[in-house]
Protein backbone atom coordinates (compact mmCIF):
# COMPACT_ATOMS: atom_id res chain seq x y z
CA UNK A 1 0.00 0.00 0.00
CA UNK A 2 1.35 3.08 -1.27
CA UNK A 3 -0.54 5.78 1.36
CA UNK A 4 -0.22 9.63 -0.20
CA UNK A 5 0.64 11.85 2.55
CA UNK A 6 1.37 15.70 2.07
CA UNK A 7 4.21 15.79 4.50
CA UNK A 8 6.05 12.81 2.92
CA UNK A 9 8.39 13.62 -0.24
CA UNK A 10 9.22 10.49 -1.14
CA UNK A 11 8.58 6.17 -0.75
CA UNK A 12 11.77 3.98 -1.23
CA UNK A 13 13.18 0.55 -0.11
CA UNK A 14 16.46 -0.24 0.74
CA UNK A 15 18.37 -3.41 1.14
CA UNK A 16 19.32 -3.71 5.21
CA UNK A 17 20.53 -6.84 7.41
CA UNK A 18 19.75 -9.12 3.95
CA UNK A 19 15.89 -7.29 3.87
CA UNK A 20 14.47 -5.17 1.67
CA UNK A 21 12.20 -2.48 3.64
CA UNK A 22 9.81 0.03 2.59
CA UNK A 23 10.31 3.49 4.33
CA UNK A 24 8.81 7.23 3.60
CA UNK A 25 11.17 10.08 3.64
CA UNK A 26 11.62 13.39 4.41
CA UNK A 27 13.39 16.97 4.45
CA UNK A 28 17.02 17.22 4.82
CA UNK A 29 19.58 17.57 7.72
CA UNK A 30 20.38 15.20 10.74
CA UNK A 31 18.81 11.89 10.54
CA UNK A 32 16.16 11.20 12.74
CA UNK A 33 14.54 7.09 12.37
CA UNK A 34 11.04 6.81 13.80
CA UNK A 35 10.29 3.38 14.65
CA UNK A 36 6.62 2.09 14.82
CA UNK A 37 4.26 0.03 17.10
CA UNK A 38 2.06 -2.67 16.76
CA UNK A 39 -0.02 -2.31 15.47
CA UNK A 40 0.90 0.19 13.11
CA UNK A 41 3.91 0.95 10.52
CA UNK A 42 5.32 3.97 8.93
CA UNK A 43 1.54 6.02 9.17
CA UNK A 44 1.72 5.84 12.78
CA UNK A 45 3.97 8.92 12.50
CA UNK A 46 2.04 11.13 10.63
CA UNK A 47 1.99 14.31 12.75
CA UNK A 48 5.53 13.77 13.49
CA UNK A 49 6.81 14.08 10.12
CA UNK A 50 6.23 17.55 8.98
CA UNK A 51 7.48 19.25 12.63
CA UNK A 52 10.75 17.63 12.43
CA UNK A 53 11.00 18.81 8.75
CA UNK A 54 10.33 21.92 9.52
CA UNK A 55 12.74 22.10 12.58
CA UNK A 56 16.02 21.28 9.70
CA UNK A 57 15.94 17.38 9.97
CA UNK A 58 16.03 14.36 7.24
CA UNK A 59 13.33 11.92 8.85
CA UNK A 60 12.65 8.57 8.10
CA UNK A 61 9.91 6.06 9.03
CA UNK A 62 10.72 2.65 7.89
CA UNK A 63 7.73 -0.24 7.93
CA UNK A 64 9.57 -2.55 10.46
CA UNK A 65 10.50 -5.89 9.87
CA UNK A 66 7.41 -7.84 8.43
CA UNK A 67 5.12 -4.97 8.30
CA UNK A 68 3.52 -3.35 5.81
CA UNK A 69 5.93 -3.68 2.69
CA UNK A 70 8.53 -4.28 4.14
CA UNK A 71 9.60 -8.26 3.48
CA UNK A 72 8.10 -10.53 6.06
CA UNK A 73 10.85 -13.54 6.73
CA UNK A 74 8.50 -17.07 7.63
CA UNK A 75 9.84 -18.40 11.05
CA UNK A 76 10.17 -16.63 14.47
CA UNK A 77 13.64 -16.49 14.94
CA UNK A 78 13.29 -13.93 12.14
CA UNK A 79 11.98 -11.66 14.88
CA UNK A 80 14.25 -12.38 17.81
CA UNK A 81 15.53 -9.02 19.58
CA UNK A 82 19.42 -8.81 17.70
CA UNK A 83 18.21 -9.26 14.50
CA UNK A 84 15.79 -6.57 15.12
CA UNK A 85 18.54 -4.40 16.47
CA UNK A 86 20.37 -5.08 13.88
CA UNK A 87 17.90 -4.20 11.32
CA UNK A 88 18.21 -0.53 12.98
CA UNK A 89 21.57 -0.31 12.65
CA UNK A 90 21.92 -1.61 9.42
CA UNK A 91 19.25 1.51 8.38
CA UNK A 92 21.40 3.91 9.23
CA UNK A 93 24.06 2.67 6.96
CA UNK A 94 21.94 1.69 4.03
CA UNK A 95 20.92 5.34 4.70
CA UNK A 96 24.24 6.87 4.27
CA UNK A 97 24.93 7.83 7.58
CA UNK A 98 27.21 6.67 10.47
CA UNK A 99 24.93 8.10 13.49
CA UNK A 100 21.49 8.83 13.64
CA UNK A 101 18.44 9.96 16.41
CA UNK A 102 16.32 7.26 17.33
CA UNK A 103 12.79 7.78 17.76
CA UNK A 104 10.13 4.73 19.01
CA UNK A 105 7.09 4.17 20.27
CA UNK A 106 5.57 0.71 21.52
CA UNK A 107 7.68 -2.26 19.74
CA UNK A 108 10.05 -0.01 17.85
CA UNK A 109 10.67 2.08 21.50
CA UNK A 110 12.11 -1.54 22.99
CA UNK A 111 14.04 -2.33 19.52
CA UNK A 112 15.55 1.71 20.26
CA UNK A 113 16.60 0.88 23.59
CA UNK A 114 18.17 -2.41 22.97
CA UNK A 115 20.03 -0.27 19.88
CA UNK A 116 21.29 2.38 22.12
CA UNK A 117 23.04 -0.36 24.25
CA UNK A 118 24.31 -2.26 21.89
CA UNK A 119 25.31 0.34 19.35
CA UNK A 120 26.35 3.40 21.36
CA UNK A 121 28.42 4.66 18.83
CA UNK A 122 25.95 4.60 16.18
CA UNK A 123 22.73 6.01 18.25
CA UNK A 124 23.25 9.98 18.29
CA UNK A 125 20.29 10.55 20.37
CA UNK A 126 17.22 8.54 22.07
CA UNK A 127 13.25 9.21 22.22
CA UNK A 128 10.84 6.89 23.66
CA UNK A 129 7.31 6.91 23.76
CA UNK A 130 5.11 4.11 26.27
CA UNK A 131 8.01 1.62 25.79
CA UNK A 132 9.42 0.03 28.79
CA UNK A 133 13.06 -0.16 29.66
CA UNK A 134 13.80 -3.58 29.92
CA UNK A 135 15.11 -3.26 32.79
CA UNK A 136 12.48 -1.52 34.33
CA UNK A 137 9.90 -4.12 32.83
CA UNK A 138 11.63 -6.86 34.44
CA UNK A 139 11.36 -4.72 37.61
CA UNK A 140 8.23 -4.44 37.22
CA UNK A 141 7.67 -8.19 36.79
CA UNK A 142 9.28 -9.24 39.82
CA UNK A 143 6.93 -7.29 42.28
CA UNK A 144 3.69 -8.72 41.08
CA UNK A 145 2.56 -5.78 40.28
CA UNK A 146 -0.74 -5.18 37.74
CA UNK A 147 1.93 -5.16 34.94
CA UNK A 148 1.67 -8.83 34.81
CA UNK A 149 -2.05 -8.96 34.15
CA UNK A 150 -1.79 -5.78 31.75
CA UNK A 151 1.03 -8.07 29.44
CA UNK A 152 -0.97 -11.21 29.52
CA UNK A 153 -2.22 -10.86 26.06
CA UNK A 154 1.27 -11.06 24.92
CA UNK A 155 0.56 -15.26 26.37
CA UNK A 156 -2.23 -15.31 24.11
CA UNK A 157 -0.07 -14.52 20.99
CA UNK A 158 2.47 -17.03 21.81
CA UNK A 159 -0.75 -19.30 20.10
CA UNK A 160 0.19 -20.66 16.55
CA UNK A 161 -2.82 -19.51 14.18
CA UNK A 162 -5.32 -18.87 16.57
CA UNK A 163 -4.16 -15.07 17.02
CA UNK A 164 -3.97 -14.25 13.34
CA UNK A 165 -7.08 -15.86 12.65
CA UNK A 166 -9.15 -13.40 15.38
CA UNK A 167 -7.93 -10.66 13.84
CA UNK A 168 -8.85 -11.55 10.54
CA UNK A 169 -12.16 -12.56 11.44
CA UNK A 170 -15.45 -10.46 10.28
CA UNK A 171 -13.03 -8.17 8.02
CA UNK A 172 -10.47 -7.80 11.14
CA UNK A 173 -13.39 -6.92 13.58
CA UNK A 174 -11.22 -6.87 16.60
CA UNK A 175 -8.43 -5.14 15.08
CA UNK A 176 -10.57 -2.53 14.04
CA UNK A 177 -11.71 -1.87 16.90
CA UNK A 178 -8.04 -1.84 18.47
CA UNK A 179 -7.22 0.73 15.57
CA UNK A 180 -10.66 2.64 16.24
CA UNK A 181 -9.72 3.49 20.01
CA UNK A 182 -5.88 3.70 19.21
CA UNK A 183 -3.78 5.41 16.76
CA UNK A 184 -7.08 6.03 14.00
CA UNK A 185 -8.29 9.52 14.59
CA UNK A 186 -9.36 10.80 11.06
CA UNK A 187 -11.51 9.53 8.71
CA UNK A 188 -9.89 6.32 6.43
CA UNK A 189 -7.23 5.52 9.19
CA UNK A 190 -8.68 2.37 10.30
CA UNK A 191 -8.80 1.67 6.27
CA UNK A 192 -5.29 2.81 5.30
CA UNK A 193 -4.31 0.61 8.33
CA UNK A 194 -6.52 -2.10 7.58
CA UNK A 195 -5.05 -2.42 4.23
CA UNK A 196 -1.67 -3.18 5.58
CA UNK A 197 -2.30 -6.04 7.30
CA UNK A 198 -4.78 -7.80 3.98
CA UNK A 199 -2.29 -9.54 2.32
CA UNK A 200 -1.71 -13.13 3.37
CA UNK A 201 1.11 -13.40 6.17
CA UNK A 202 0.67 -9.87 6.52
CA UNK A 203 -0.36 -11.02 10.56
CA UNK A 204 2.04 -13.57 11.19
CA UNK A 205 5.24 -11.11 11.19
CA UNK A 206 4.15 -8.51 13.74
CA UNK A 207 2.84 -11.30 15.97
CA UNK A 208 6.25 -12.93 15.86
CA UNK A 209 7.74 -9.92 17.80
CA UNK A 210 6.04 -11.24 20.42
CA UNK A 211 6.35 -15.13 20.32
CA UNK A 212 10.46 -14.59 20.03
CA UNK A 213 10.60 -12.34 22.38
CA UNK A 214 9.57 -15.64 24.85
CA UNK A 215 11.55 -17.96 22.85
CA UNK A 216 14.96 -16.37 22.45
CA UNK A 217 17.73 -14.67 24.85
CA UNK A 218 17.29 -11.04 24.96
CA UNK A 219 20.44 -8.86 24.24
CA UNK A 220 22.55 -8.15 27.30
CA UNK A 221 21.38 -4.94 28.75
CA UNK A 222 23.60 -2.15 29.11
CA UNK A 223 23.80 1.13 30.64
CA UNK A 224 22.84 3.43 28.02
CA UNK A 225 25.19 6.84 26.98
CA UNK A 226 23.06 8.43 24.54
CA UNK A 227 20.85 11.93 25.88
CA UNK A 228 17.32 10.43 26.59
CA UNK A 229 14.10 11.67 26.62
CA UNK A 230 11.35 9.19 27.56
CA UNK A 231 7.79 10.86 26.72
CA UNK A 232 4.84 9.00 28.65
CA UNK A 233 1.27 8.73 28.31
CA UNK A 234 -0.08 7.98 31.79
CA UNK A 235 -3.00 6.65 31.26
CA UNK A 236 -1.67 3.47 29.62
CA UNK A 237 -3.72 0.26 29.62
CA UNK A 238 -0.73 -1.58 28.72
CA UNK A 239 1.73 -0.08 30.73
CA UNK A 240 2.12 0.94 34.37
CA UNK A 241 3.29 4.88 34.68
CA UNK A 242 5.51 3.28 37.22
CA UNK A 243 7.75 1.78 34.28
CA UNK A 244 9.05 5.41 33.50
CA UNK A 245 10.38 5.82 37.34
CA UNK A 246 13.90 5.45 38.06
CA UNK A 247 15.29 5.43 34.95
CA UNK A 248 18.87 7.07 35.55
CA UNK A 249 19.49 3.58 37.20
CA UNK A 250 20.42 2.44 33.91
CA UNK A 251 20.86 5.40 31.90
CA UNK A 252 22.93 8.57 31.96
CA UNK A 253 21.46 11.36 30.38
CA UNK A 254 17.49 10.62 30.71
CA UNK A 255 14.65 13.10 31.34
CA UNK A 256 11.12 11.83 31.67
CA UNK A 257 8.31 13.66 30.68
CA UNK A 258 4.57 12.68 31.12
CA UNK A 259 1.33 13.39 29.94
CA UNK A 260 -0.81 12.73 32.32
CA UNK A 261 -4.23 12.72 30.69
CA UNK A 262 -3.23 10.40 27.49
CA UNK A 263 -2.35 6.79 26.77
CA UNK A 264 -0.54 4.38 24.95
CA UNK A 265 -1.09 6.30 21.86
CA UNK A 266 0.77 9.46 23.06
CA UNK A 267 1.89 10.40 19.77
CA UNK A 268 -1.52 10.60 18.77
CA UNK A 269 -3.46 11.56 21.66
CA UNK A 270 -1.26 14.71 22.25
CA UNK A 271 1.14 15.28 19.14
CA UNK A 272 1.59 19.02 19.70
CA UNK A 273 3.23 18.35 22.76
CA UNK A 274 4.73 15.70 21.65
CA UNK A 275 6.45 17.26 18.69
CA UNK A 276 7.55 20.75 20.98
CA UNK A 277 9.22 17.76 23.19
CA UNK A 278 11.03 16.37 20.29
CA UNK A 279 11.97 19.11 18.83
CA UNK A 280 13.78 21.14 22.08
CA UNK A 281 15.13 17.61 22.72
CA UNK A 282 16.90 17.30 19.85
CA UNK A 283 18.26 20.41 19.01
CA UNK A 284 19.35 21.21 22.78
Amino acid sequence: MRVRFQSVSSFGTVEANCLRFHYAQAGSGPLVLLLHGFPEFWYGWRRQIPALVDAGFRVVAPDLRGYNRTERPPDIADYALPVLVNDVIALIGALGESKAVLVGHDWGGVIAWYAAMQAPETIERLAILNAPHPAAFGRELRRFSSQTLRSSYALFFQLPVLPEALFRNADFAVLRRILAHGPASEPGDVERYIEGFREPGALTGPLNYYRAALRFPLPECKRIAAPTLVLWGDRDPYLRHTLADGLGAWIDQVRVQRFRDADHWLHHREPGGVNRALIEFLKR
